[in-house]
């Protein structure tokens, strides 16, 4: 494809991008607003609902519940039912939303590190802005 002076042709098939799409799956799951909050709570033992929706804080009953349920689709968390009045239900994370903590938290040292440099460059590019 020709655009203005420039010639664009296309990039070479790479089985690699197949594997873009599957991770992208995942980032979607742990990038949303709730799901690495309730993977460390829960890393510290098995919770109950409302439990975690006190402890995470602002989130609505709908939202936990979705993003449990995510969670528990990924193969991250379990759900137990006891047979008890009124039921007893607990969510705890599985051997591989265990795995999980040491990246998030990785991920959280991170930001922490480079919190000022990012508030800085924050700064500096709104001051930019008219």
């Amino acid at each position: 494809m020709i655009h203005g002076n420039s010639t664009v042709t296309a990039a070479p098939a790479d089985p690699a991008h197949g594997d873009c799409r599957k991770v992208s799956r995942v980032l979607a799951r742990l990038g949303d607003k709730w799901s690495v909050l309730i993977v460390m709570l829960l890393g510290d033992g098995p919770r109950r609902f409302n439990e975690i929706r006190r402890m995470v804080g602002g989130i609505s009953q709908r939202m936990l519940t979705l993003t449990l349920r995510g969670l528990e689709r990924d193969g991250m968390v379990t759900r137990t039912v006891y047979p008890t009045i009124p039921p007893r239900v607990e969510y705890a994370l599985t051997a591989q939303g265990h795995s999980l903590r040491e990246p998030v938290q990785a991920l959280g040292q991170w930001a922490l590190d480079h919190m000022d440099d990012i508030d800085a460059a924050q700064a500096a590019f709104d001051a930019r802005q008219p």
